[in-house]
């Protein structure tokens, strides 16, 4: 399910305060979900009226923070752990996204916005590196084609990073109440 699919394509979403809890609200409780065995929200970077919702307003078993190596990215990437602490939602750690692309034609590796800036800042913010996805064609194909790397090439380099992460996660996560 995603916010996308409640708007026009090209509209863009500028919701806040209660608009954006609102809509939260019925994409949690208005949803079918099936039975579930995690339930994951994808945020944009940042600490604004999204983040603040939904950790204020709905049981958080843990945070994870994604970003790029370059300093900008990093600067929102430490603002959003510093809030989920600040209102008591554990971080699980971080993701480094974007860590390295790889030549498809001679293998060569390249840091293109950065090399350990993430784990720089998980090294500082007491957290743990939960792992790095490159960027690869591959990742942005598939998705595109509404087949994510995981599901149609799991055995690739890419849908271990990304499987990785997820065990990881989920081995941070509290046991859910049987």
């Amino acid at each position: 399910m995603s916010m996308g699919f409640l708007i026009e394509e090209t509209a863009p979403v500028v919701w806040r305060g209660l608009m954006v809890m609102s809509a939260v609200e019925k994409l949690l409780r208005q949803v079918d979900w099936g039975q579930l065995d995690y339930l994951v929200i994808d945020m944009p970077p940042g600490t604004g009226d999204v983040q603040l919702s939904v950790s204020q307003n709905i049981p958080i078993a843990g945070a994870v923070i994604i970003s790029t190596p370059q300093d900008v990215a990093l600067l929102d990437a430490r603002k959003g752990a510093e809030m989920f602490r600040k209102v008591h939602v554990p971080v699980l750690g971080l993701v480094q996204n974007m860590s390295v692309f790889q030549c498809p034609k001679c293998k060569h590796e390249t840091h293109i916005f950065g090399a350990d800036g993430v784990r720089d800042l998980a090294k500082t913010l007491g957290l743990d590196i939960l792992g790095d996805i490159p960027l690869h064609v591959n990742i942005r194909e598939t998705c595109d084609s509404g087949q994510p790397v995981v599901v149609s090439q799991p055995q690739s380099d890419a849908a271990k990073a990304y499987l990785k992460i997820a065990k990881e996660i989920v081995r941070r996560l509290p046991v859910p109440p049987a």
